[in-house]
């Protein structure tokens, strides 16, 4: 909406938006005009799920997450513990919320997030997105997390890919990682 490159906080955002009109039946800002719409996404604090559906039986975590998601300018921290709440999600929506920020997100430390939370989830899709980022970020501290996140997926998942980036891999520093994991 400002016109500023999309990042990870931007698909944060839209999920946060998405749980809120699930959660609700209404998006968080109306109007009929769409710059006001715009202006609010930008600068307003959107109601609190509870008091935006009163009377739904909302559990606190999901209104939290939905809150986290739909924060303006997070600090990293904030951002981080949303990524966890994103992790939380059940089956392909959590890793595919993950991939995004872990591709996407302009914060080393929101995509080595992500990236440890794809290594909890089992799948092809979060498998595929963790060695995308041993072979694509350019940040050697999140390689080497993707590195600990195949370690942590199903030996059946995680071997063959570590081993194949022990022998591939051409960072000496994210192969050494690799040859650690394996060993353990």
């Amino acid at each position: 909406a400002q016109g500023k490159p999309l990042d990870g906080r931007s698909d944060l955002y839209a999920v946060g938006v998405l749980l809120f009109h699930m959660l609700t039946g209404h998006a968080p800002f109306t109007d009929d005009d769409a710059v006001v719409v715009m202006a609010h996404h930008i600068k307003t604090v959107p109601p609190p799920v509870r008091e935006a559906a009163p009377g739904r039986p909302i559990p606190p975590e999901l209104e939290q997450l939905v809150e986290r998601a739909l924060e303006k300018d997070a600090a990293p921290e904030v951002r981080k513990k949303a990524v966890f709440a994103l992790s939380q999600l059940k089956d392909d929506a959590g890793v595919s919320a993950l991939v995004s920020v872990a591709k996407t997100n302009s914060d080393a430390g929101a995509r080595s997030e992500a990236i440890f939370w794809l290594g909890q989830k089992a799948g092809a899709k979060a498998a595929s997105a963790i060695t995308d980022r041993i072979d694509n970020d350019p940040n050697t501290e999140v390689k080497k997390k993707a590195v600990f996140s195949l370690s942590q997926l199903p030996p059946s998942e995680g071997v063959p890919l570590l081993i194949n980036v022990a022998r591939t891999n051409a960072n000496r520093e994210v192969r050494k990682q690799a040859m650690f994991w394996l060993g353990q």
